[in-house]
């Protein structure tokens, strides 16, 4: 007996000893945040981006769905969106006409995720039943005019939260899943390359949530998770996670790269998007949300525009923040405008050229705003 109460004690004591060095961290790491990006500018002179009525503006409203949407991605040649929908479908869409192109009946109506393929020929879906569905575009339909799914990856043992295909290839993609692990999977052989986390001891500790790869080097990709971090992996060493970005206080609910591929953002549970350096591992900048009520908006997507200038934000009450990333200062919030959503914004994503957002939400709808004149390259 003695002997499990004097494990107890010394499991006790351990604690306290991980706890006060996770403190004294924390402390060391704020010391070091001497000044912010917007500190720095302000300090430099410089002046917020300024938004008109007519910058960017709502085009096209796409109307199918018939339950909320949770996902949506463009392809890399801007004119088409794929979304996800509580409805158990995947739409493709038309971004310039606003028609629909394919109606996908999923095998699981619990879709969580959907992503294009770089050449537009395949879409990826994931979501409750722990699999991630392939379907390629020019597959022939079945009797009742469905296209039947041409790859399953499974393995996952939790559901699947977040899917990418890596850039210029439509033969390998990455999913995380609330099982807290990610794996690159090769979709000719349907088998897994690699798993990032589970039982190696930099993995996350809770489901993840969402991934992004770096377009300027795909080997490295990010992953947010409701252990309140984020984490920097490299496919080629899946072992073990290269950083871990510390700060937030809440599930990290959407992860999005940097156009510059060195820094990436995040937007989370806590109500705040920060913004991080993968290179240093430091914070660089809080944008705080700045409801006027004492509720916290959570946030649940997030993207950049092409120059990395603009931080788009959607919020668990309808706002959708565009961010002055070098000022952090909202500049516009398109939750606020007379055609808004009339829901939360559960998914946002830019266009390839960056001409346009769409924005996906619990009203059913995908809302496309354009840029006007000088926008389109912010």
């Amino acid at each position: 007996m003695s002997s499990v109460t004097e494990l107890k004690e010394r499991h006790l004591a351990a604690t306290e000893t991980v706890n006060n060095l996770k403190h004294r961290l924390k402390q060391r790491r704020l010391s070091l945040l001497d000044t912010d990006i917007a500190g720095y500018a302000r300090s430099q002179g410089k002046s917020s981006v300024i938004f008109g009525p007519t910058d960017l503006v709502c085009c096209r409203t796409l109307q199918g769905h018939t339950g909320k949407v949770y996902s949506l991605d463009w392809t890399s040649e801007k004119n088409r969106i794929v979304s996800a929908s509580q409805d158990g479908r995947l739409i493709v869409w038309n971004a310039l006409t606003s028609q629909k192109t394919h109606a996908i009946k999923l095998p699981c109506a619990w879709v969580m995720t959907c992503a294009f393929s770089p050449t537009g020929q395949s879409v990826a879906c994931g979501g409750l039943d722990s699999v991630c569905s392939i379907f390629n575009m020019n597959s022939p339909t079945d009797r009742d005019g469905n296209l039947t799914v041409s790859r399953t990856l499974t393995g996952h043992k939790g559901y699947v939260s977040s899917c990418q295909f890596l850039p210029d290839e439509d033969t390998h993609l990455i999913t995380a899943s609330g099982d807290q692990t990610c794996v690159l999977w090769d979709i000719t052989t349907g088998l897994r390359t690699s798993v990032f986390g589970g039982e190696f001891q930099s993995g996350h500790t809770a489901d993840v949530l969402s991934i992004s790869i770096n377009g300027s080097n795909s080997r490295m990709f990010v992953s947010g998770s409701c252990d309140a971090t984020a984490r920097l992996w490299d496919t080629r060493v899946a072992s073990r996670a290269v950083r871990i970005f510390h700060g937030h206080e809440g599930d990290v609910n959407s992860v999005k790269f940097f156009p510059d591929g060195n820094r990436f953002g995040t937007g989370s549970e806590d109500g705040t998007c920060r913004l991080f350096d993968i290179r240093t591992g430091h914070q660089l900048q809080v944008y705080h949300n700045q409801h006027s009520d004492n509720e916290t908006a959570h946030v649940t997507s997030i993207a950049f525009s092409i120059s990395g200038r603009l931080l788009f934000a959607g919020y668990t009450n309808g706002d959708c923040y565009v961010w002055d990333t070098l000022l952090a200062k909202v500049v516009l919030n398109l939750g606020s405008l007379h055609n808004s959503h009339e829901g939360r914004i559960t998914c946002l994503g830019l266009s390839a050229d960056g001409s346009a957002l769409c924005t996906g939400s619990w009203d059913t709808n995908l809302k496309i705003w354009a840029f006007g004149g000088h926008r389109t390259v912010i």
